[in-house]
């Protein structure tokens, strides 16, 4: 999928202003969620998802879309990857929160 057709369909399905992210070569991040729909383009590089067991490459042009809540780990490619999101929040008052003593949002 091209950068501009993405964007058009996040823009269609009501998802909040996309914002890149870039993640290092050889990188993980353990199983996790998110308060947050996310459906994101890979630019460059290399996305291993895990999902329930079943874990999915994405490249240059491809697609991935996780649900809020849903349960995965993420590796990243010998040249990292650089990705475009698009963030749905799950409900009203559930965007991240500072914790108590922190200074800004984790």
């Amino acid at each position: 999928m091209q950068r501009d057709d993405f964007t058009e369909t996040l823009l269609r399905e009501d998802f909040e202003e996309a914002v890149t992210v870039t993640r290092e070569a050889h990188g993980f991040l353990d199983t996790h969620v998110h308060p947050f729909e996310a459906k994101a383009l890979i630019l460059s590089g290399e996305l291993h998802l895990r999902i329930g067991g079943v874990e999915q490459a994405y490249r240059p042009g491809q697609v991935f879309h996780l649900m809020a809540g849903e349960a995965h780990c993420e590796r990243y490619g010998s040249e990292g990857v650089h990705y475009l999101v698009g963030r749905k929040w799950k409900k009203e008052g559930s965007e991240p929160q500072p914790l108590p003593g922190a200074i800004g949002v984790i």
